[in-house]
């Protein structure tokens, strides 16, 4: 390893515990200011517009975003825009969160007496406070940091850093407080991954196939017809009453062949697995992954009131993106 090597290691390896003791200090400092503006934004009809400048405006974009997705309705209002106009935004029940780690740039100063003039409640994420932004609020977010991870102490890092988690800690309370389910959640988020493992179901998935099924009865030919034919390498077993009885796999036509020289008298009874794994139809697919997951498996036999229905199997499920 070279020394440019481990400096560069030295150096990132710094930095994340630099922002992290940082992040860590402010755990005492959660307070009843805090609680109090969870309260508030809890109890408010209107949304939450939240604000910054810089670096900071990033930061207010992203809490934006984590607060819509989790039932918090919330807009974005550039600090330097609201002067020139955006302030229509903010509308009577609105509350309004203001994120500056001085909390007395210029654009805040500015900004301050006309979000008092509307009468709307402040709530400030600051660094510094005993700055004019925290000395004007309502709820005052302490986001304190002593000096930033760039070795200048010039470029936003640790700042930004502590200020997103303590924004994710006001997303996650208010998340808990409305008992926001992931149920919830799926509403806000239909697409993609994520999306498919809150919403997805088993039923879903498995008419896509037919169903490959014989009865106990069945001879060994039908058995290899009914497996190749379906292609999901396994057919369900069912007893004279249509009912499960059992799951054949092409393990288990290997594993006949081993142990029987003739095998012309056999049925599907004498071979099939007894007690197979199944899933109900309105299960989720990711609760079908984990099932084969832990079973080693790769098929699940969908059943409702003892009737099979179909299979879920191993490739349909990684072909959703839940793998």
């Amino acid at each position: 390893m070279t020394n440019l090597n481990k400096k560069i290691i030295t150096t990132a390896q710094n930095v994340l515990l630099h922002e992290s003791k940082a992040i860590e200090s402010l755990i005492s400092t959660i307070d009843e200011q805090f609680s109090a503006a969870v309260e508030t934004i809890l109890n408010s009809s209107g949304r939450l517009v939240i604000s910054g400048i810089g670096k900071s405006a990033i930061i207010a974009q992203k809490i934006v975003a984590t607060m819509n997705s989790t039932g918090q309705p919330a807009v974005f209002m550039h600090a330097a825009d609201a002067i020139h106009g955006d302030l229509g935004m903010i509308q009577p029940n609105d509350i309004v969160l203001l994120i500056s780690k001085s909390g007395n740039t210029p654009e805040v100063k500015v900004l301050l007496p006309l979000l008092k003039r509307l009468g709307n409640k402040l709530i400030a994420l600051v660094s510094d406070t005993s700055s004019a932004l925290a000395a004007q609020s309502d709820f005052v977010l302490n986001a304190h940091v002593e000096k930033e991870a760039c070795p200048l102490n010039l470029a936003p890092t640790t700042s930004t850093t502590v200020a997103l988690a303590v924004g994710d800690a006001l997303a996650v309370c208010l998340l808990e407080a409305r008992q926001f389910s992931t149920q919830d959640f799926a509403k806000f988020h239909p697409g993609g991954n994520l999306g498919k493992r809150l919403y997805l179901k088993v039923s879903d998935i498995y008419p896509q196939h037919e169903l490959p099924v014989i009865s106990e009865e069945a001879t060994v030919r039908e058995i290899i017809v009914e497996i190749s034919s379906k292609r999901l390498g396994a057919t369900a077993v069912s007893n004279a009453a249509g009912n499960l009885s059992g799951i054949i796999t092409d393990g288990d036509l290997r594993r006949m062949l081993n142990k029987y020289a003739d095998f012309s008298d056999l049925n599907a009874k004498a071979i099939m697995s007894e007690n197979p794994q199944t899933i109900e139809p309105e299960a989720y697919a990711i609760a079908a992954l984990q099932v084969m997951q832990e079973r080693s498996i790769t098929q699940l036999i969908v059943s409702e009131n003892g009737k099979p229905l179909g299979f879920v199997h191993l490739h349909d499920l990684l072909k959703e993106g839940l793998g």
